[in-house]
């Protein structure tokens, strides 16, 4: 019998804006939002990144420089200024809301939408990447959760690979279909390369998460947005190949 490839996956085709969160910190949102910019530039498409709250910055070059924001730029085909694809870059390596109390800062998401109005007319395509996992406090009353619904992009959850994660993704879908957010699949990226019964646990979230599975990142030596995107949209590197 012919061995078939993995069927394709179901990234959708074209130009797509997306809100990408994940089942915690510190779990691969950067990777994925990198390698989807990836994917989207090489299919011609004007696309630009906003990362709105990023915590942790190094002064670089005459700037503040913050490792996930700077990536994510790597890989736009729109470069635009940093002051609106990032509005709240945090030199404290923290969560939002401390981070913004220990400089003296209020986060207010109201200019956090209209810089992405600005860089979504300038862009066919944006990938925002939130901060932490969905619903981490921005200040006393207002969450990623909250962000991302005002933005009403469909959402991309990244899914941490690690012993615990099958409650943590389903408790996160939970959250995003609460407030009426479409999620537009997940992505199962391997943080813990010597978890055990992997598979398994990937197998469980397909049958109880509804969106598609839009790929599994192995463990990278050397991660980088175009090697990763090999793996979220396979339809471009193996065509279908007829059942045998």
């Amino acid at each position: 019998m012919m061995h078939l490839p993995p069927p394709p996956l179901h990234l959708p085709q074209g130009a797509f804006s997306c809100f990408v969160t994940g089942t915690d910190t510190e779990i691969g949102k950067t990777l994925v939002s990198a390698a989807l910019l990836h994917t989207l530039a090489q299919r011609g498409i004007r696309v630009a990144a906003m990362k709105p709250i990023a915590a942790g910055a190094e002064w670089r070059d005459g700037a503040w420089h913050n490792e996930d924001a700077d990536l994510l730029a790597q890989h736009v085909s729109v470069q635009l200024p940093t002051a609106i694809t990032t509005p709240y870059l945090f030199q404290t390596p923290a969560a939002p809301h401390i981070a913004a109390q220990l400089e003296n800062t209020a986060i207010d998401p109201a200019h956090i939408l209209r810089c992405y109005q600005q860089v979504q007319a300038q862009a066919d395509a944006v990938v925002v990447e939130g901060v932490g996992g969905f619903c981490v406090p921005l200040n006393d009353s207002y969450s990623t959760a909250d962000l991302a619904q005002a933005f009403g992009l469909p959402v991309v959850l990244v899914v941490g690979l690690r012993l615990g994660c099958i409650s943590h993704a389903l408790l996160t879908v939970e959250a995003i279909r609460a407030r009426g957010l479409s999620l537009m699949g997940w992505v199962a990226n391997t943080v813990d390369d010597g978890m055990e019964h992997r598979d398994a646990n990937i197998q469980a979230l397909q049958q109880r998460i509804a969106s598609p599975l839009l790929g599994h990142i192995p463990r990278l030596g050397v991660p980088t947005a175009a090697q990763a995107a090999q793996y979220l949209d396979r339809s471009a590197h193996a065509p279908d190949l007829p059942h045998a």
